[in-house]
């Protein structure tokens, strides 16, 4: 049993890492090299081709990313995760690999590796040799949000919670356009020359958010009224965090070629590096076969009728 309910647990947590693994150094040719003369743009122009850039990377609706994190200890126990492979967005689909410490914190018998896929707003894991012994050889978990807000909406959980669950499913969709569109509300936006990233030559962009304006431009928060959208913004700051800095390469294709997000808080500081190639290509996403898998939604009702789960799917 003990088992069955950490492979649910690491479930959750995965899907977590994957949402923040949207945001944004493998693949790059070291530090960044500028350009002897830099030339630099004014704002109106960087704004000009950030949202023609954006537009571009938009329409390409896919792309192969390589990606690091690290996180601080003081952040639930911190640690580093690569992950690599394809996303696509319009519609959201992804085919990653993860691995690092990050996966394993505080679970030593966790998968070190680990596969994503995402399909039509399903997520499956693969769970690893772990989830063949406890899942009658089934060692992919699927978690489908759509089916899991439905159950929380039967047991007539507070429809927000509701919307919070679904809403997650945004998170999970934070391609590069998306990030640049960000990126774009900044208003210290500026360009920092050419440099050489990935032995091609790109415009460097840098802008910071604060914790306001990124819970402002958040699509998937909209589910909170007034007075709780208050009350979340004041928690982030009292928890120290000042904001995001987000950084930009774009090549003279007009797309972004690398990315990196860094947020600042008492523990330290959580950085996301991703670079990105073959904007275009077809992201042909293959879910596991139904004989494979196991869903957690299946698995939370058990482990509720067993105790562990107080409340039911409401938490």
């Amino acid at each position: 049993m003990r088992t069955y309910q950490r492979i649910g647990l690491a479930a959750v947590s995965t899907a977590a890492l994957v949402a923040v693994a949207g945001c944004q150094s493998s693949g790059t040719d070291g530090k960044a090299a500028a350009d002897k003369a830099p030339k630099f743009q004014s704002r109106t122009t960087a704004i000009k081709t950030l949202t023609a850039a954006y537009e571009k990377t938009a329409e390409a609706k896919s792309a192969k990313v390589e990606m690091t994190m690290s996180m601080p200890a003081g952040l639930d126990g911190g640690g580093d995760m690569k992950m690599s492979g394809v996303m696509g967005w319009d519609p959201t689909v992804l085919d990653m690999t993860m691995s690092g410490s990050a996966l394993t914190a505080g679970d030593p018998e966790a998968p070190e590796q680990m596969r994503v896929v995402m399909r039509d707003n399903v997520m499956y894991m693969d769970m690893g040799k772990a989830a063949l012994a406890e899942m009658d050889g089934k060692r992919w978990m699927k978690m489908d949000f759509g089916a899991m807000a439905d159950k929380m909406a039967e047991e007539g959980a507070d429809p927000q919670l509701q919307k919070a669950l679904t809403g997650g499913m945004e998170n999970m969709n934070q391609d590069p356009a998306r990030q640049m569109a960000l990126l774009l509300e900044s208003e210290n936006l500026k360009h920092l020359g050419t440099e050489t990233v990935a032995g091609q030559k790109a415009d460097h962009y840098k802008g910071k958010l604060t914790v306001a304006e990124m819970l402002e431009s958040n699509d998937s928060l909209d589910f909170l009224e007034g007075k709780d959208r208050e009350e979340l913004l004041k928690n982030m700051e009292k928890s120290g965090i000042e904001g995001y800095d987000t950084e930009v390469w774009v090549n003279k294709d007009g797309y972004p070629v690398k990315m990196d997000v860094g947020m600042e808080s008492p523990e330290g500081t959580v950085e996301i590096h991703q670079t990105f190639s073959d904007y275009g290509a077809k992201a042909e996403v293959e879910v596991p076969p139904a004989s494979q898998t196991f869903d957690v939604l299946k698995m939370l009702e058990e482990l509720k009728g067993l105790g562990l789960e107080e409340g039911g799917l409401e938490g």
